[in-house]
């Protein structure tokens, strides 16, 4: 395909997306429908179709509209490049530019110049204080990938070579002790001899800072209470905790049985019936569900569709989890609370919420990472019995 030809798939993506199909399902039905397109025509299509969405409100603004080709012609004008490079009508290329869309569009607002709804910016104020437009402006751009070297299979050095074997180029990353920065070939990595062998796992570098950050000790019992698809919970896991993974929709934790099996690690499945059963943990995490703020990097689509509404209800859900905790907890135990947010409604402020009602806990480790450390944002609080 060409340059001009993957545009136009772009174009026809985002106007499926924009219909209310999720991106996911956009791109997969495309697929489907266009099996002569190779691996790197997807994989192109896919990088046009999750910039747009990085910046949908700028390039909507900049393009002069919310359709798949106005939010194209406005993404590659906030990129630096000529539109009409590409809009060409040649071949499979989109038609040429009408007069009217060669007119840029007027001065954007803050909001939309930073891509962020106009409801959340107050959020990311109070939270961030002078780092906002800083930390708004790098959630528009493509996140890094990011490994995890799971200790108990290897080392960094190790890692590094097996990956190396099959073309992927890594280097280490300072926010965890185990990340790798892959630089090179990341879609080859689900199918590299290290990723096979349980070397390595995709993680996301703040996510992994914050397992390190909670200094877990061999031996430790740990309950993940919102275990998902188990990410953290093989972290954990790989520190030598012994883990019960938890979550309300047992379905999210499919997966996880084969990840430790690769992996090479024990990790038990509590679903919320049997969870009694386990008796109670020296370390209760959780993972709690949010915003997603500090990864809209990775799932754009995240910002467009939080309201008000949606928004406090995930805080209502969040106070509901926390309560939920301290029966899970040993007498001389811990609460570890997280979030992949930036905003402190949903991170100090439901510590503080927990304190206030729960006696008999006191914040022991707080730590916050932003996209301007390299990773995601992330923020992850410690509570002790005293």
């Amino acid at each position: 395909m060409t340059p001009g030809a993957r545009v136009a798939a772009a174009i026809d993506i985002l106007d499926i997306h924009l219909s209310g199909t999720p991106a996911e399902q956009a791109l997969t039905g495309w697929a489907r429908g266009h099996r002569f397109a190779g691996s790197k025509d997807r994989a192109a299509i896919r990088d046009h179709v999750f910039d747009a969405l990085r910046r949908l409100r700028s390039s909507a603004g900049l393009g002069g509209g919310m359709t798949g080709r106005a939010v194209m012609i406005g993404l590659l004008r906030g990129q630096g490049i000529d539109p009409d490079t590409l809009f060409t009508g040649v071949g499979h290329a989109p038609a040429v530019l009408a007069d009217q869309e060669r007119v840029s569009g007027g001065d954007l607002s803050r909001a939309a110049r930073l891509d962020c709804p106009d409801w959340m910016l107050p959020h990311f104020d109070q939270s961030l204080g002078d780092r906002s437009d800083d930390v708004l402006e790098a959630l528009r751009h493509r996140a890094p990938v990011f490994l995890r070297v799971n200790s108990a299979r290897a080392n960094l050095d190790q890692a590094q070579s097996q990956l190396a074997e099959d073309g992927i180029v890594t280097r280490p990353h300072p926010l965890a002790s185990t990340a790798l920065e892959v630089l090179e070939n990341h879609r080859n990595i689900n199918s590299s001899r290290a990723f096979l062998d349980g070397l390595v796992e995709l993680q996301d570098a703040a996510s992994q800072a914050v397992v390190e950050a909670l200094q877990i000790a061999p031996g430790l019992r740990v309950l993940d209470f919102c275990a998902g698809g188990g990410g953290k919970a093989l972290a954990l896991a790989a520190l030598g905790a012994e883990v019960v993974a938890h979550d309300i929709s047992p379905a999210r934790m499919k997966d996880i049985p084969a990840r430790a099996k690769r992996a090479g690690c024990q990790i038990q499945i509590a679903t919320p019936d049997r969870l009694g059963d386990f008796g109670t943990f020296d370390l209760v995490f959780a993972d709690a569900p949010c915003s997603g703020s500090g990864s809209w990097r990775r799932a754009p689509q995240g910002k467009w569709l939080m309201t008000r509404e949606r928004f406090a209800g995930l805080l209502d859900t969040q106070q509901t989890v926390l309560s939920q905790l301290p029966t899970q907890t040993a007498p001389d135990g811990a609460i570890a609370y997280a979030t992949c947010s930036l905003l402190d409604a949903e991170n100090r402020a439901q510590v503080n919420w927990f304190i206030a009602e729960q006696s008999g806990f006191a914040i022991d480790l707080e730590a916050q990472f932003s996209p301007l450390d390299g990773g995601d944002g992330f923020y992850v609080a410690r509570l002790k019995r005293m």
